[in-house]
């Protein structure tokens, strides 16, 4: 008997027929005993379509985000109910549950809340009864029952939050790639399918722009222990397992992966005066509009009278982030503000690196063999980050992949 988490995402159950074959997958790989939890995504383009509706009103409907979290919450309780119909009419038992239901309790920050807490009692419950029990995904609820949303990719976080609760076996988490690939397949030549990959090294591929998981479900299946297993919903071959520590060779490779994120936009902030407090200023300001900062660069000129200072933010932070950094730029007399929109990071990523001399030349080398210049360079323990023009992404991709993983060794 083994309790499982499944998570299924929007393109699995992007259809009606496509809900029928997941509710039919589930029925197929359950062992009489066991007990089986799954969550789920909206359907296909849902949450982008009703977002495109709020668009349609104003241009920035975030502007108003109690009411952005009511309604993309709609999505994922279209598909618990769809899904949970298909299973009961295949004869097996089961219930839908929001996330509300499920006990996933939130913080108050609307479109981008945080698991606080899950209270699974009515999951429980319903296991005990001989129920597959569904739940929706991305949401949960703060403590005045408001619905909240958590932000791209949070049906993972749910799903494995929920198999850290119930004290799951394993957290299955069902998508349209079979894996997790050294780079994007969709771009790289070549990409290769890992059989395994540690929680360090997805952490850091995830918050590096690898789509294929959410940064905080990771972070939430470390902090459980719980494995995760990351596989294709049309196939039923083995994908990636993310889990603590290597259990076979891939442990000896030294660079795991590239990733790529277009979604970032560059902030530059010109002719700060050079004083005690000034970043602390800057980024508290932007911290407590909840805004994630990365790639930071300070550089002292005039004589150390001023500075220049430039950082990367979300691009779907840019409309909340900009006016935030003009005003708090103009109250300590800077000489003004740059924003550019058509940036984005590439990243090597690799628990091996550290230690290892040359692995940062040899990728600045194979970016510069493709006539891309290079505009800001961050790093940590695990990975190199280099800021480049939007447009020549895939060709530093495909080169800093084909230097670190040679097409004939693939």
């Amino acid at each position: 008997m083994a309790l499982v988490v499944k998570k299924f995402g929007g393109t699995s159950v992007g259809s009606i027929e496509k809900i029928k074959s997941v509710a039919q997958r589930i029925i197929a790989d359950k062992d009489p005993d066991d007990k089986i939890v799954v969550v789920v995504s909206a359907m296909g383009d849902t949450t982008d379509d009703l977002i495109g509706m709020a668009k349609r009103i104003v241009r920035d409907p975030y502007k108003y985000p109690r009411e952005m979290d009511m309604l993309m919450s709609i999505g994922e309780q279209q598909s618990i109910a769809l899904l949970t119909i298909a299973l009961r009419s295949m004869g097996q038992k089961a219930v839908s549950l929001t996330g509300s239901m499920a006990g996933v309790k939130t913080d108050s920050v609307y479109t981008k809340g945080k698991i606080l807490d899950i209270v699974p009692t009515r999951v429980q419950e319903e296991l005990e009864k001989g129920n597959i029990v569904v739940v929706a995904g991305f949401q949960g609820a703060n403590e005045k029952g408001d619905p909240i949303t958590l932000g791209r990719g949070g049906s993972d976080a749910s799903a494995v939050a929920l198999a850290g609760a119930l004290k799951a076996d394993v957290c299955e988490i069902y998508t349209d790639v079979d894996g997790i690939y050294s780079a994007d397949p969709r771009i790289v030549k070549g990409a290769r399918k890992m059989k395994e990959i540690t929680y360090d090294e997805m952490l850091e591929m995830a918050r590096l722009g690898a789509g294929v998981m959410q940064l905080r479900s990771v972070e939430i299946g470390m902090l459980y222990n719980i494995p995760i297993h990351v596989r294709s919903t049309f196939t039923h071959t083995s994908g990636t397992i993310i889990r603590g520590e290597y259990t076979m060779e891939e442990k000896n490779a030294i660079v795991k992966g590239v990733a790529h994120d277009t979604k970032v936009a560059k902030i530059a902030i010109l002719g700060v005066p050079n004083n005690p407090g000034i970043a602390f200023s800057i980024f508290t300001a932007l911290a407590d509009a909840h805004v994630d900062v990365d790639m930071i660069v300070q550089n002292v000129r005039n004589l150390e009278i001023k500075t220049d200072m430039c950082f990367t933010v979300g691009l779907d932070d840019l409309w909340q982030a900009k006016p935030i950094v003009e005003r708090v730029a103009a109250e300590m007399g800077a000489d003004g503000v740059l924003v550019e929109e058509h940036v984005a990071k590439v990243s090597l990523i690799g628990a091996g690196m550290l230690g290892n001399p040359g692995i940062a030349a040899k990728m600045f080398g194979a970016i510069a063999n493709q006539g891309v210049n290079i505009d800001v360079i961050s790093t940590s323990e695990i990975s190199i980050s280099c800021l480049i023009k939007t447009q020549y992404v895939e060709k530093a991709a495909n080169a800093i992949h084909e230097a670190f993983f040679p097409s004939k060794e693939v």
